[in-house]
């Protein structure tokens, strides 16, 4: 197994234990994700497990192949899945070694690093884990062009994580919690240094 695929692994049994305790009403509770619930944003997370290749592809077809609206679809459907159930995904072998189309094993780390702190900060779970997962998202979301792969400009910023060993960039000192690094990067907000 790769550093990657431990990684992986890691943080969606890491994100399955911080859910476990949680009651139905905080499953229904508002994630960082417009519009969408801790259940959406999961069963967002986990489609793999429930959808192999060919029946996604389907699902993907009879929505004239648009991604965004598959996914929104797909998971309106499966948040009304039982917590039970969404545990089990993110436990599951199949999303511990789920590389993303396009993306790899690095875009399935990046995807269950951000989806799991838009559902666990919220939630005031804070981010739940490991200091090398999200030592490794923000190396590959800071960027290299002045801006982070989402479009957050970064130009002319020391970015500090003040939890973890990781810094970037040169000229004006922002520090904030690798998570919180992590989220404003993903274009969530919540560092104003960011938000430009």
């Amino acid at each position: 197994m790769s550093t990657l695929e431990t990684l992986v692994a890691g943080e969606f049994a890491a994100l399955a234990d911080a859910l476990a305790p949680l009651d139905a009403d905080r499953w229904a509770a508002d994630s960082l994700c417009a519009g969408w619930t801790v259940a959406h944003v999961v069963a967002h997370l986990t489609m793999a497990a429930r959808y192999p290749a060919d029946r996604f592809g389907a699902e993907l077809a009879a929505d004239g192949y648009d991604f965004t609206r598959t996914s929104d679809r797909l998971a309106d459907v499966d948040a009304a899945l039982p917590p039970e159930a969404l545990l089990a995904d993110l436990r599951s072998d199949t999303m511990a070694t789920f590389a993303q189309p396009g993306g790899g094993m690095a875009g399935s780390l990046s995807h269950v690093v951000v989806h799991g702190l838009d559902v666990t900060v919220p939630l005031g779970l804070g981010r739940v884990g490991a200091d090398a997962a999200v030592r490794t998202v923000l190396d590959q979301v800071v960027g290299t062009d002045g801006h982070s792969l989402f479009g957050v400009d970064t130009t002319g910023l020391a970015l500090r994580a003040s939890d973890v060993d990781w810094a970037h960039g040169r000229g004006e000192p922002v520090e904030a919690g690798a998570g919180e690094l992590v989220l404003a990067l993903a274009g969530r907000g919540g560092v104003p240094a960011l938000a430009r």
